[in-house]
């Protein structure tokens, strides 16, 4: 049976300005270990630390410019564009553009703090 997911859960986020992290699906709405999906809506000028995750994350822009740097590439991930980072590739995401950005986050397995494994301040 079909089940509707009526809200999101707000999950913290890293870096600053804040960015607005909406879970439809993974383990902190559903507790669904596997898989995450979510809505992110990061202003201007947002940056977060580096990451060295324990996902893939599959990430499709909707709106602005997302900006993905990794040790061999800054890629500049526009509107009706996606970007694929493979688990254990360090990467940091921001959204340096005057719009900021709102993109869908696919997490496999799923987000998790822990797994995202953030360089120390």
């Amino acid at each position: 049976m079909p089940i509707l997911i009526e809200t999101p859960a707000r999950v913290a986020s890293a870096g600053a300005p804040p960015k607005v992290i909406e879970e439809y699906i993974g383990a902190v709405k559903t507790g669904q270990t596997d898989l995450s999906v979510a809505l992110m809506r990061s202003p201007p000028g947002w940056t977060e630390p580096g990451q060295t995750p324990d996902f893939d994350e599959y990430t499709i822009v909707l709106k602005g410019l997302l900006q993905v740097e990794s040790e061999g590439a800054k890629l500049e991930v526009r509107a009706g564009q996606a970007v694929v980072v493979r688990r254990g590739e360090h990467v940091r995401y921001s959204t340096p553009g005057p719009e900021g950005a709102e993109y869908v986050a696919i997490c496999v397995p799923a987000f998790t703090i822990a797994g995202a494994r953030r360089d120390s301040a």
